[in-house]
């Protein structure tokens, strides 16, 4: 496989993939800005992507995101007034596209309700899963976790996602589905 055969299309023509040998190449240029307008079964949320604090991390959800990857994948964990977490290839909270990558942290206090930031199984270990804060609990959250992004539209679909009925480990009782994510770059 060559480096070539790693770079997804920027217009999102690229096939489905849901594993890689290694952490990505960077495809984003961190000076221009990137928005991803997030597709669910319950509404749509546009993300600003945070470039500049978090390039590494933007960058790989623009390249997770221009591979499909995200496509027909659930949020597997939602506790209302804390967070909404998905981006599991397997739905249980445990997998990954397949490398893990160095967390870039925010400054202790900037997460907020409508913050994305990276779920993680401690220091170092980012893969494919993100949260985004639905509430105190969240914005509470030492900063372990790194943060790429914001909702700026649609926050009320984040809302009403945390609300849904769950069962054990926090799993929605009815999937909440993640039909795609489309990222838009621009000056």
């Amino acid at each position: 496989m060559s480096d070539s055969d790693l770079i997804p299309a920027a217009d999102g023509s690229s096939e489905r993939r849901t594993s890689f040998p290694s952490a990505p190449p960077m495809v984003i240029d961190p000076a221009k800005t990137y928005t991803a307008e997030m597709v669910t079964s319950m509404g749509s949320m546009t993300i600003h992507l945070d470039s500049v604090a978090a390039p590494q991390t933007v960058n790989n959800f623009v390249y997770l995101a221009r591979w499909h990857y995200y496509d027909g994948l659930v949020f597997h964990r939602v506790i209302n007034g804390f967070v909404i977490q998905g981006g599991c290839p397997e739905g249980s909270g445990r997998g990954g596209p397949g490398y893990r990558f160095a967390d870039e942290l925010p400054k202790p206090g900037r997460y907020e309700v409508g913050s994305l930031a990276m779920a993680n199984a401690g220091p170092d270990t980012n893969g494919s899963q993100f949260f985004v804060i639905t509430g105190p609990s969240g914005v509470g959250l030492p900063p372990a976790y790194a943060l790429f992004g914001k909702v700026i539209k649609g926050v009320e679909v984040a809302t009403a996602i945390q609300e849904v009925r769950t069962g054990p480990g926090d799993r929605p009782v009815d999937d909440v589905v993640i039909e795609s994510v489309t990222v838009t770059e621009s000056e």
